[in-house]
């Protein structure tokens, strides 16, 4: 049985044992995760609360907890989603409401990333896939929750300066922050997987060789399987328009040797997997 979909979690950040695996550079936000960052300081801003400028401290924290939920599901039994597993560079620990550990979860971020100062995070669960806006529209629901976001009520006492955050298919992880984040603001995932096209033709390559998989007659269709894409693995997939067909490219190679590489090492689940040369 899961656990409570809402916890609410005051961090304090302590020890750092793997914070060498953080690089802020590498750190992006897909399109959902910029949506949610803007309804939280959208929902700040009309409530007289300063815009929360976004961590790629705390989004990496985020992100990596929700890897772990979504994958190893340590939040079972009497385990809340403030949980983590013992598969990963980070110390595991079941958390549940009637013996805290509290020297766990005030752990993470230090363990995970440069960030020194203390964190406070707000998880979420839900058995169907998540669409931020239906969520954060059940989280204004909640005094509790309101209270987490605004630092009103029961937060009276807290000012956020910033956060970082992650959604998943069945996740959210919000961090927030009382200072602010050294290694700056995460980028904007689908900004890096242009630019790479642009790269590219700035370069003027004379050939690309596009693995394709999957061809769709609605953009809206094409975006969809994108996000499973990405989700899976494919951090340089993108929408291909060439012959008035909408596809879905899983990479980009300058070389067709490269490509057919790539193409053989996808294996049976991406058997119809093709290469397109432009």
């Amino acid at each position: 049985m899961k656990s409570n979909p809402l916890i609410l979690l005051f961090v304090f950040v302590v020890s750092g044992l793997f914070a060498q695996d953080f690089q802020a550079d590498q750190v992006c936000l897909s399109q959902a995760e910029l949506r949610l960052a803007e309804l939280i300081n959208t929902f700040r801003k009309d409530n007289r609360k300063p815009v929360l400028p976004l961590s790629s401290a705390l989004s990496f924290v985020a992100k990596t907890h929700l890897k772990d939920l979504q994958e190893n599901h340590p939040d079972t039994s009497i385990c809340l989603t403030a949980s983590w597993s013992d598969k990963g560079n980070w110390t595991a620990c079941c958390y549940n409401k009637y013996l805290v550990n509290q020297e766990c979860m005030w752990s993470k971020p230090k363990e995970l990333t440069s960030y020194p100062f203390r964190g406070y995070e707000l998880s979420y669960f839900q058995e169907e896939v998540i669409v931020v806006d239906s969520v954060f529209k059940l989280w204004l629901k909640s005094e509790e929750t309101i209270d987490m976001l605004l630092t009103t009520g029961s937060q009276s006492a807290k000012r956020w300066e910033t956060m970082g955050l992650g959604v998943s298919d069945n996740y959210i992880s919000v961090w927030f922050g009382q200072r602010a984040d050294a290694a700056g603001k995460p980028k904007n995932c689908e900004e890096i997987r242009e630019s790479k096209i642009a790269q590219a033709k700035q370069k003027n390559v004379a050939e690309r060789y596009y693995l394709i998989y999957g061809s769709f007659s609605q953009e809206s269709d094409a975006k969809e399987a994108l996000k499973r894409y990405q989700k899976n693995g494919f951090k340089n997939a993108m929408i291909l328009k060439t012959d008035q067909r909408i596809r879905i490219a899983l990479d980009v190679f300058d070389k067709l040797k490269d490509a057919t590489e790539a193409k053989e090492k996808l294996g049976s689940t991406y058997k119809d997997a093709w290469i397109l040369k432009e």
